[in-house]
């Protein structure tokens, strides 16, 4: 198994430009893209980034005519939530903090918000700023994914950063084990290296979980230097990372299916579980990620072609 502790460590990406831990190099230069740094214009644009989305059909509200916006005016959700125009205007405007629980569960419904948007709108709307965390790899994470030598699976931290992984895992996500053939940060990853569009056949799937996981992480650390150099390098440089962080998208990692290819291993369609480390005292938690196939199935036979002295004939 190998694994790095990406705050020591370097991220070239095929690019050719470094990407340097620990290093903001443009501390203001994140001001106009919506959901980092400050929490009440995060919450503002967020609210304005889902209410885009509703139909006024969907909440049963005619379209009427011409509409100068996508989705609900403000009057609309404000009327839906039950709440005044006024009051909701400066909620989206950064004028209004800490609304009431009651409140966001009425914005929430009118919204039609999922579990994680829920959560997420929460955090914006909370006073609580949490602490930057740290990432460390411990040696019993480490003694973990090197038992699970026929399983693939790799660690992230908030940022993406993929932290640690073994063997099979390492060849399942294109290379990891080698600095050279990919990134290490799982957004860079999807978003500018081509290569990644072949690991992964449902690249869109990938790209929007990416961002809304990104998404979550700025909500909960909007003090985090790192992390908001990350977005703004993204949104600098990819039309399709702007593209889908406008759309608002949530998302925390889960449990499922999902199709990924392999050079050697072919296209595979996996099982997937998505493993929380609690955090020490002072360190952030860990999402430890897991894919795996029924055995005796051909996903099971092609998996093991990823592990060193498998079967390969």
């Amino acid at each position: 198994m190998n694994g790095v502790d990406l705050s020591e460590h370097e991220h070239p990406d095929r690019a050719g430009n470094e990407h340097t831990a620990g290093t903001a190099r443009h501390p203001g230069s994140h001001d106009g893209i919506d959901g980092i740094g400050d929490t009440r214009r995060a919450l503002g644009r967020f609210l304005r980034a889902r209410r885009g989305r509703v139909a006024p059909e969907q909440v049963g509200l005619t379209g009427g005519g011409r509409r100068r916006v996508r989705g609900l005016r403000r009057e609309e959700l404000a009327q839906l939530a039950g709440i005044s125009v006024d009051y909701y205007v400066r909620l989206e405007q950064g004028r209004a903090t800490q609304p009431s629980r009651e409140v966001l569960d009425a914005l929430a419904g009118a919204l039609g918000l999922g579990a994680a948007e829920r959560t997420h709108l929460a955090t914006l709307a909370g006073a609580r700023r949490e602490p930057v965390p740290e990432t460390r790899v411990g040696p019993v994470l480490r003694r973990i994914l090197d038992a699970m030598s026929t399983l693939p699976a790799f660690a992230t931290n908030h940022r993406l950063d993929v932290v640690a992984w073994n063997g099979p895992g390492a060849e399942l996500m294109g290379g990891l084990g080698d600095p050279g053939r990919r990134d290490r940060n799982n957004a860079r990853y999807l978003f500018l290296d081509p290569a990644s569009r072949f690991v992964h056949p449902e690249w869109e799937d990938r790209a929007a979980e990416a961002v809304g996981q990104l998404r979550v992480s700025a909500g909960r650390y909007p003090d985090d230097p790192e992390l908001s150099a990350l977005i703004t390098g993204l949104s600098e440089r990819s039309a399709e990372f702007r593209r889908i962080w406008a759309t608002g998208e949530v998302v925390m990692c889960a449990a499922g299916r999902k199709r990924l290819r392999h050079p050697e291993a072919g296209l595979l369609t996996l099982d997937f579980e998505t493993l929380h480390v609690p955090a020490a005292p002072g360190e952030a938690g860990l999402v430890v990620h897991v894919f795996s196939a029924g055995e005796g199935s051909e996903e099971a036979r092609a998996l093991s072609l990823l592990v060193p002295g498998g079967d390969r004939g």
